[in-house]
């Protein structure tokens, strides 16, 4: 039976009628229902037959806030759009949804739920889910306006009239999450006919998102109580978990109201970069230390993560260092945020920072495939070591600068780019996934491909077709901005499986697809879809293979092609040195591919044109000989050929070639061609203070130089140690520090790294006393090496011998997030310095100060940083 209440909002009656409703739902309600329980080590279990439970998937918002609208706007029909990415998330491997419900949608001011759009959208997603085998997180109070990243309108609900932090402390805002909670959990989905405090597949109930408490414990373990209790009076016996990150010195008032978990999120990245962080970033995912994972194990309290992502990172070998990370700290559930619509993929609006989709990003999709075999594979508690030992484990491989990370077994084979490893046991492989060119499989295109094998000889081949960023994915996206582009064409595939050698044939098994065709010597050219390879000594009709993953055989889903002109994609380099050849790259991606593309350069001596060859993909390029980079500057164009007497020429990106009369823009490409003894730039404010990786305060500053395009940055700090309102346990750590990725200015000038002798500092103290500080040079495993400098009041040039430098700390930036996370890198390296590996530079207040010095302001100005 299934009670609605529309109360009046008198306390003393709300209360009543509160108290009543529970009553009614104890009577109806006799039964136990429970089917996952948490032990006496906190540990989640099935009580059907005491099984660890462990589960790995994603946050996915459709139907609500911005997703829906968009596709409201778009002419998307709802439903249809989950449909596929829903299949996404099966072919994936994921079994675990999460989302934080926008009670804000489907709530009114008293907690009444509503029966509108976005519940029944909500309701249709985990019926889909649940088809699929996928179970599900719910965290049914989200606290938040559904505006995001657009104004929040005008909502019907508790949550739009109280907002987070009176729904935390204000009566009547509590007792509308009470009734709220009562009514959502006694909620029938339509679609399944099941409440969801009967729904199987429900495994856990998170009870708001991100509470910020700032009262004392006391009170904090009061509301809590009144929410847990609100759940369990609907009859749900499943494990309630609360968030208690937000304020962790409260950790021990979260379990006294009786919940059974705690839920945790990881951005060991920070978020809002706004444009791809460059960077070996496998020293902020070393650990995921829990600094009171004490108190949970005193409560018996189980773990899981509710959002993570390594944001603004746009590769793909980050993510399975992640689990491992989750696994060691005790952690059995985790959903990544936020697995972007695909109908949105093409624009990133939802949530800039975060980009996800198997379309759009397929290596990234492909590493959280992995994610899914460690949480499923690796044991919980178990230590893999410290970085760097700790990248290989369990059949999982990460290697960080071939942007790799592998998942190799006797039953699977799963790696995001290129890789020379082998199967290690070919023959009981069920499972191969991947993006580029294996042992097993040569591919061309940029999207990612599956081979499941069905039986011996039969191999199910989904193709996803290519995918490109033609802009930044990361910065301040729109919809009238398109960052990323589909491509359907065909490539050659080569498959190399002793199940299949003595020759196969391909068959197209998706719709408006029929005929098949021989494989040549174990290569054909194949579009997106999906197929069937079929070997020679195969016989007999394959029909009755019409199932796959709960779905049909042939059921494949891909944004459709959006490659209408062309896009031209390059990046130059500013400064070589000389008489080295430079090797040109780009990217060319059209609806034809080009007749030819040619390099037009010029120096003081002369010009030179050579002509661009495909190395894969969309990917041309050519070399500059050593002749032509002499001292001086090297400008050039590039000319593509696309049919005959069409040709543009960019960076204009005009049409014609510069040989023309009338071509009349002639901008260029330029480079600064420089002696090995010209000093390399590691920092110029003007230019890279946009790009600072560093805590913000309000007392940092650029201002400009005495010169044109000259600045100095202003770095004062009042108080070094900052209290941390969500860690008020936390150790005081006296340091501000600041980085700058260089790898780029790098480029280009490696082989005069090992000529330099020191570190020259342009800069002054803006304390009126000297201030003294650490330069620090961050190599590419993550270990510094640094020194102190001490500048005087006036503009000067400080000298940091390079031979001076020693080992000193390298802080984690930018800052992980929850805050309780380390602050320092802690590893095993034990590699001396090597200037050839030069990442990152690092800028530190508070080492070498004394105990004095530590609580007074420190001030610097910073014009450059170079090496000498």
């Amino acid at each position: 039976m299934r009670y609605q209440f529309y109360i009046n909002p008198s306390p003393m009656i709300f209360s009543m009628v509160i108290a009543l409703l529970f009553c009614f739902t104890a009577l109806e309600s006799q039964r136990n229902n429970t089917h996952v329980y948490v032990d006496e080590q906190g540990i989640m279990r099935y009580t059907q037959n005491d099984e660890e439970i462990t589960g790995f998937g994603v946050n996915y918002t459709v139907p609500f806030a911005h997703a829906y609208r968009s596709a409201r706007k778009m002419g998307i029909d709802v439903k249809s759009a989950m449909d596929g990415d829903v299949y996404h998330f099966a072919r994936l491997g994921f079994d675990l949804f999460r989302v934080h419900v926008w009670d804000t949608e489907i709530s009114d001011t008293l907690g009444n739920l509503l029966n509108n759009e976005h519940l029944d959208a909500f309701d249709y997603l985990i019926h889909k889910l649940k088809e699929r085998g996928i179970r599900s997180v719910i965290t049914p109070i989200a606290f938040w306006g559904n505006g995001w990243p657009e104004p929040d309108e005008k909502t019907p609900g508790f949550s739009h009239k109280y907002g987070k932090n009176a729904s935390l402390t204000d009566p009547i805002a509590i007792l509308a999450q009470q009734n709220y909670l009562f009514q959502f959990m006694n909620h029938v989905n339509p679609y399944t006919g099941l409440a969801y405090k009967d729904d199987e597949t429900v495994l856990a109930v998170e009870i708001s998102n991100e509470p910020h408490h700032r009262e004392e414990a006391g009170k904090v373990t009061t509301y809590i109580k009144s929410l847990v209790n609100a759940i369990r009076r609907s009859g749900s016996t499943q494990p309630i978990f609360y968030n208690v990150t937000h304020a962790v010195h409260l950790a021990e008032a979260y379990f006294e109201a009786g919940i059974q978990g705690g839920t945790f999120q990881w951005y060991p990245t920070g978020l809002g970069y706004k444009k791809e962080l460059q960077g070996n970033y496998l020293p902020n995912v070393n650990h995921y230390d829990i600094v009171f994972d004490d108190i949970i194990k005193k409560y018996k309290g189980a773990k899981l993560v509710y959002e993570f992502d390594a944001a603004d990172i746009g590769r793909s070998y980050i993510y399975p260092a992640m689990a491992r990370s989750f696994r060691e700290a005790g952690i059995q559930l985790a959903t990544y945020f936020s697995y972007d619509p695909t109908f949105l993929g093409h624009v990133n609006t939802e949530y800039n920072t975060h980009y996800m989709n198997l379309a759009y990003t397929p290596q990234k999709a492909l590493s959280l495939m992995i994610c899914g075999e460690v949480f499923r594979n690796l044991p919980l508690y178990e230590n893999q070591g410290t970085y760097p030992d700790n990248q290989s484990f369990y059949g999982v491989s990460i290697d960080y600068p071939n942007d790799l990370a592998e998942y190799n077994t006797a039953e699977k084979f799963i790696y995001t780019n290129n890789t020379s490893s082998k199967p290690i046991e070919e023959e009981s492989l069920s499972l191969i996934a991947g993006f580029g060119n294996s042992s097993v499989v040569q591919y061309d295109g940029m999207g990612a491909y599956f081979l499941d094998k069905i039986e011996e000889g039969i191999w199910r081949l989904e193709v996803m077709p290519d995918a490109i960023w033609i802009d930044n994915p990361f910065g301040n996206n729109s919809p009238d901005q398109t960052l990323a582009v589909i491509h359907h064409r065909s490539w050659d595939m080569t498959v190399s499986l002793n199940d299949l050698n003595t020759g196969f044939s391909v068959t197209p098994v998706h719709k408006g697809f029929y005929k098949n065709f021989e494989a040549k010597e174990n290569t054909f050219s194949i579009k997106p879809g999906v197929y069937l390879l079929t070997s020679h000594n195969k016989i007999g009709d394959v029909q009755h293979l019409g199932i796959f993953k709960n779905g049909a055989l042939g059921e494949t889903y891909a944004p459709a092609s959006s490659v209408t002109e062309p896009h031209f994609i390059h990046e130059p380099v500013s400064e070589l040195s000389e008489k080295i050849p430079h090797n040109i790259t780009i990217q060319y991606i059209a609806p034809i591919a080009p007749q030819s593309i040619h390099v037009h350069a010029q120096n003081a001596n002369g010009g030179i044109v050579l002509k661009m060859e495909r190395n894969k993909g969309y990917e041309y390029s050519a070399t500059i000989p050593e002749d032509k980079m002499t001292h001086g500057f090297v400008r050039y164009q590039i000319v593509v050929h696309e049919h005959e007497g069409s040709y543009t020429t960019y960076p204009a990106g005009k049409k014609g070639k510069p040989s023309d009369w009338d071509f009349y823009d002639r901008s260029a490409y330029e480079i600064r061609v420089v002696p090995g003894e010209f000093s390399i730039e590691l920092f110029d404010a003007y230019a890279d203070v946009p790009h600072l990786m560093g805590p913000w305060r309000r007392t940092l500053k650029l201002v400009p130089g005495s010169i044109s395009q000259s600045a100095e940055y202003q770095v004062v700090i009042d108080n070094l140690f900052m209290p941390d309102s969500e860690n008020l346990n936390a150790p005081e750590i006296y340091d501000y520090s600041f980085k700058l990725n260089i790898s780029d200015k790098m480029q280009g000038r490696e082989n005069d790294l090992t000529h330099k002798k020191n570190i020259i500092l342009e800069g002054r103290s803006l304390t009126g006393n000297s201030a003294k500080f650490q330069v620090a040079l961050t190599m590419n495993n993550g270990s510094s090496f640094g020194g102190l400098l001490e500048l005087n009041t006036t503009v000067g040039k400080y000298y940091l011998p390079l031979e001076s430098l020693e080992p000193v700390k390298t802080v984690l930036l930018p800052r992980p997030y929850p805050t309780f996370l380390p602050y320092y890198f802690d590893h095993a390296l034990t590699i001396p310095f090597d200037i050839r590996q030069l990442e990152s530079v690092q800028i530190s207040l508070g080492p070498g100060l004394d105990e004095t010095e530590k609580l007074k302001q420190q001030g610097i100005g910073i014009q450059k940083i170079y090496l000498k």
